[in-house]
């Protein structure tokens, strides 16, 4: 028993490597959230240019068929 349990805790300590501490993934995440609120404006304004565009689009197709 004794030898299973070092078997698996050696093999499984190369993958500890891949995953990075969660004080580096929270600060991954807190990056995005900053990144995203200050390019929501922009976006916003995107959203709402392509919604008027995208309905422009489907009125001329609409009368083309009439």
């Amino acid at each position: 028993m004794l030898n299973l349990f070092f078997t698996i805790a050696f093999s499984s300590v190369p993958l500890i490597l891949y995953f990075p501490p969660i004080r580096s993934v929270n600060l991954f995440v807190e990056t995005i959230e900053v990144t995203l609120k200050a390019t929501s404006v922009y976006t916003d304004k995107v959203n709402h240019d392509l919604r008027g565009t995208w309905s422009r689009v489907v009125n001329c197709v609409c009368r083309s068929r009439r």
